[in-house]
């Protein structure tokens, strides 16, 4: 019953191709009777040589080679290392003699998938040893490609967490929670920027920025862009001149010429009563009151970075800061997304929709909140397809002080600075 079992498997698998290299005539007469007779049928080539073999193998590359150990131009274990030189992706069964069966466990050990001796092998234990070897082999190759993989994953993972920014603060006076979420699929980084840095004087500076596309390209360029605005910043170099050397240093190093890219720069003096902004091509943010109304501000901007090189207007614009607000800045993959089954898509009117029925919630509730929600939108065709980056700032009034004293270590001791990367896309 069982061998009966054996041979209706056998029969469901495609004909394999084999290469025997074996220089004896009789041992390859008695090869191709035990494929004659196998249930497992197979295509059988025959050289004599390992030059032939390197022929063959270079004209098609079989899925299992039967090999002999003592050949012409190869003996022993160099010969499996010659096959697997020049095909290392075929199985090996190794033939042996009699009073050789060390020397094939040793072929074993050295790489064959298997090892048969010459004369005691009937035909349905030759089939299935060679069906074994070539899914041996598979399952070895799908083993090593897998590990290749996740080592690249956790070395990507490792570079691009460590490229993701963490707020320069000095002083325990905003509180900033950040979320990041990639449009590309198993990647942890995208084309949007962000950054936090707080001046010698107080001043709190912020920037968020998209890279048009969403590739490593696009992701390498929006880090170079944020390391380059955080030098400028602590620079003492601001507005129009800022966003002017920005340019310059994407249009030097972009990969493709016509791609661009959007930014919102602002800075908030330490006295927290306005807002200075510079836009260049980037959507407007939203304005939460202590009283738990939502405003869109969007101010007067220049063109996006490397639309039209040279031509800087990026004016500087001041808005009101109210007591105890906060701004929520985000890349335009927030609200781009289509909603139901047409093309509509949530834009910012919606968005400003979704932020004001989360009015009442606390700041990293509110940003988790409004990106679940403008992905659930979106999530009949494929969510939201874009990077998302938001950053939130919430300047606490007097009353919500850092009493202690304790400055940036009791920020990071409370946790008042939170960021994330977010869950990838399924599918």
């Amino acid at each position: 019953m069982a061998a009966e079992s054996d041979t209706a498997a056998a029969r469901q698998v495609s004909q394999p191709s084999v290469l025997l290299i074996e220089d004896d005539a009789g041992d390859a007469l008695l090869v191709e009777e035990l494929v004659a007779d196998s249930a497992l049928k197979m295509r059988l080539q025959w050289v004599r040589s390992m030059s032939e073999a390197r022929v063959a193998l270079a004209f098609e590359v079989p899925d299992c080679v039967l090999l002999d150990l003592h050949l012409p131009d190869a003996q022993g274990l160099e010969a499996v290392s010659m096959v697997q030189s020049h095909a290392e992706q075929v199985a090996v069964v190794v033939l042996t003699g009699l009073a050789e069966e060390e020397t094939g466990l040793a072929a074993v050990a050295a790489g064959a998938q298997d090892y048969l001796v010459k004369g005691r092998v009937e035909p349905e234990l030759f089939g299935r040893a060679v069906r074994y070897a070539i899914q041996r082999k598979q399952a070895e190759q799908s083993a090593v490609a897998l590990q290749a993989s996740q080592m690249q994953a956790q070395e990507n993972a490792r570079l691009e967490r460590g490229l993701l920014p963490r707020p320069l603060l000095n002083s325990a006076g905003v509180d900033v929670v950040a979320r990041y979420r990639p449009g590309r699929a198993q990647a942890l980084l995208g084309g949007d920027f962000y950054d936090i840095v707080q001046s010698a004087d107080g001043t709190v500076h912020a920037l968020i920025g998209d890279v048009s596309g969403h590739g490593p390209d696009e992701a390498a360029l929006g880090v170079a862009l944020r390391i380059a605005w955080r030098t400028l910043v602590l620079s003492g170099v601001t507005g129009p001149e800022q966003v002017g050397r920005l340019e310059e240093i994407m249009l030097a190093e972009r990969v493709k010429p016509y791609v661009f890219a959007t930014l919102t720069s602002l800075s908030v003096s330490a006295e927290a009563r306005h807002v200075r902004l510079t836009r260049a091509g980037h959507p407007g943010m939203l304005l939460r009151t202590a009283e738990g109304g939502v405003e869109w501000v969007e101010v007067a901007g220049g063109p996006a970075l490397g639309v039209a090189p040279g031509v800087r207007l990026w004016p500087v614009e001041e808005v009101p800061l109210p007591e105890g607000a906060a701004l929520v800045l985000f890349t335009d993959g927030l609200f781009e997304g289509h909603i139901g089954n047409g093309r509509e898509r949530l834009g910012e009117e919606g968005l400003l929709g979704l932020a004001r029925e989360l009015a009442a919630l606390a700041p990293e509730a509110f940003v988790d909140t409004l990106i679940q929600r403008a992905e659930g939108l979106a999530e009949e065709q494929g969510g939201l397809a874009d990077d998302v980056a938001v950053v939130h700032l919430h300047w606490r009034g007097d009353d919500e002080g850092d009493r202690d004293g304790d400055g940036p270590a009791r920020a990071v001791a409370e946790g008042r600075y939170r960021s994330s990367i977010g869950e990838q896309r399924r599918g």
